[in-house]
């Protein structure tokens, strides 16, 4: 079976016909030309005009590779004498513009950039970077057109470090159940980058929404009391555990300090994360030295017993009988006259609202979901040694975890 038959069968082209095929190199030329009294179309309007006359070099368009060659369309380019548009060139159907990488090619480097770095997809199918840029640039600007972004119930607000220095993005995700895809990107941490990414939904949308997860960044909690007023914002355990570990930290540093400064036995060496590590986690080596360490007299220990009564706190479900629990907790954690403890006193306290928000969502949403998606985001800059500039990053993002539409394909190359 010849190439071209295949090429009818799989890539038929309108008003184009395959003419011929034949190896220039290492590569293989597919030439195409226009049928008899075919009209072309006009790459500003859309419409068909006469023909003004033929490019006299043929211009070449990269296609899907085979038993590892380069594969090229090769057309001599028409222009049209549009009555509207003056003399322009003419629209095929398998490139778009002035891109040289013919659509179904593009389909395919995007495919494999969501599985390999871009370099890597460059070096293996023998194209350059800037193609493989080009072809996830277009298949994410066709995604974020036709995407739908009704019917959203619950999102996750968050930030991740951008590069070096004190560089951030914030990202808004979806996070209901079966649908969990990123939504917006805006540099900073600031109100205004979580204003833009809501405003990018749209009024109509945001009314949908019921619940928010958020940390206790006080810009975002701040955006979402003025933009999502009926919304409930959620603040789960995560960031709760993640504050009290580094209360307890910061005792045992302290601790460890005027031990050494009083001369006694650093019996809290290397036993930070003794102390922070859920009890099922711990090595063999570390339960022996946290049994040996819980029977002394210690300020980090009252810290640590006392984050342990804290977990009974999350198996309440009514909202009444945890903010019981919590004013206890909290009373027992002053009179402790740990500094650090008090400290996260404090942060529940101003909180404790928003804390009540997780109980009342039936523990059902939590921002346990967007640090799972936050790992994929480094996954993503790991798997590129890092997105330096903020629009790849932008785009490889919204590539890979978007959940973007794609344009249908007559055949599948992959």
């Amino acid at each position: 079976m010849r190439i071209i038959t295949l090429l009818n069968k799989c890539e038929k082209l309108k008003s184009f016909v395959y003419k011929k095929d034949y190896l220039q190199g290492a590569d293989l030329i597919i030439e195409i030309r226009a049928r008899k009294n075919s009209k072309p179309i006009c790459s500003s309007c859309k419409k068909p005009g006469p023909t003004y006359d033929h490019g006299s070099v043929p211009r070449k368009f990269e296609f899907v590779p085979l038993w590892g060659m380069r594969v090229f369309l090769s057309y001599k380019m028409r222009r049209v004498n549009c009555k509207r548009c003056g003399v322009k060139t003419e629209e095929v159907p398998w490139a778009k513009g002035k891109n040289t990488v013919t659509k179904t090619y593009s389909r395919f480097l995007s495919h494999w950039a969501k599985k390999m770095s871009w370099n890597e997809v460059a070096e293996t199918f023998k194209t350059s970077w800037h193609s493989v840029y080009v072809s996830v640039r277009e298949m994410v600007e066709y995604g974020l057109e036709n995407r739908r972004l009704d019917a959203i119930v619950s999102i996750g607000v968050d930030e991740i470090k951008f590069g070096s220095g004190h560089k951030y993005l914030t990202l808004l995700y979806q996070i209901d159940k079966g649908v969990k895809r990123l939504l917006c990107i805006e540099k900073e941490r600031t109100a205004s980058s979580l204003e833009s990414a809501l405003e990018a939904l749209g009024d109509e949308n945001l009314k949908t929404i019921k619940y928010v997860c958020s940390d206790m960044w006080r810009p975002y909690l701040k955006v979402i009391r003025e933009k999502l007023p009926k919304a409930l914002n959620v603040l789960d355990r995560f960031h709760v555990k993640k504050k009290l570990n580094e209360a307890v930290d910061a005792v045992r540093k302290a601790e460890v300090k005027q031990m050494k400064k009083d001369g006694f036995e650093p019996v809290l060496d290397k036993t930070k994360y003794c102390f922070l590590k859920n009890e099922k986690n711990l090595t063999k080596k570390q339960k022996l030295k946290l049994d040996d360490v819980l029977r002394l007299d210690l300020k980090t220990v009252k810290a640590y017993l006392l984050k342990n009564s804290f977990e009974i706190f999350w198996g309440y479900k009514s909202p009444r009988w945890a903010k019981w629990y919590m004013k206890k907790w909290c009373e027992r954690a002053n009179k402790s006259s740990l500094k650090p403890m008090k400290g996260f006193v404090k942060t529940l306290t101003r909180h404790e609202e928003l804390l009540m928000n997780w109980f009342k969502a039936k523990k059902v949403y939590s921002s346990g979901v967007v640090e799972g998606l936050n790992r994929r985001v480094n996954l993503v800059t790991r798997k590129s040694y890092g997105f330096k500039n903020y629009e790849i990053l932008k785009l490889a993002l919204f590539h890979t975890m978007g959940s973007l539409p794609e344009p249908e394909m007559t055949h599948r190359y992959y």
